[in-house]
């Protein structure tokens, strides 16, 4: 992995750890009762803070795509997830609260899973599957059980909703990252025209 992947990679995630600070300080304000609802979103794109949480996600994937486009998935996406990092710092830096013993665990959980799983695992490129009806069904699959968890979080929101949806996040945002790796390989091996004329870039922005 070449350094540029790397910067790439830790910047994006940089910038998705606080966006996602900025955008909870935002929602975290809203009526309950507009838990999933799209009047939410119309309440919250009307204030500053969580327009410049979208801000910093957007900033966040673009480096993540270029990040992926240029380095294996499997050795990017985990340093992607190492936003949890910087939002908990811009966090504590926020609040003044200390992490306690659980967020230090969770930190050194983090951290720890990252870099064994970099170092033992050894991620490099490999032959590509070019089977669709493979892509088809674990896309299915993933995006199937995101809308199984945000149904369940609907009937449990008082509960363990946060969490539900969070891993349903998580599911999507695992299916968003892959295509956005094939869409950077389409236009690296045909520009603009070779990126257009297939799907994955449009299911990345819906």
């Amino acid at each position: 992995m070449s350094v540029l992947v790397l910067v790439l990679a830790v910047g994006a995630a940089c910038c998705l750890g606080f966006g996602f600070v900025l955008q909870q300080n935002a929602a975290q304000r809203a009526p309950l009762g507009d838990f999933l609802s799209p009047r939410l979103l119309l309440d919250l794109v009307r204030v500053p803070r969580w327009l410049a949480g979208m801000g910093l996600m957007v900033a966040g994937m673009a480096l993540g795509a270029v990040a992926l486009g240029g380095g294996e998935l499997t050795l990017v996406e985990p340093l992607l997830a190492t936003n949890l990092l910087f939002a908990l710092a811009l966090s504590r830096a926020q609040t003044g609260r200390p992490l306690g013993r659980q967020g230090w665990g969770g930190l050194v959980l983090l951290a720890g899973g990252v870099t064994a799983f970099i170092v033992a695992g050894e991620p490099r490129g490999g032959s590509a599957v070019s089977d669709p009806v493979r892509h088809w069904l674990l896309i299915g699959v993933m995006l199937g059980l995101a809308v199984l968890l945000t149904a369940c979080a609907g009937r449990v929101r008082l509960t363990w909703g946060p969490t539900l949806l969070a891993l349903a996040a998580g599911l999507v945002y695992g299916v968003q990252d892959a295509l956005t790796r094939i869409s950077g390989r389409r236009f690296s091996a045909g520009g603009p025209a070779e990126l257009l004329t297939g799907w994955q870039p449009y299911a990345v922005v819906v």
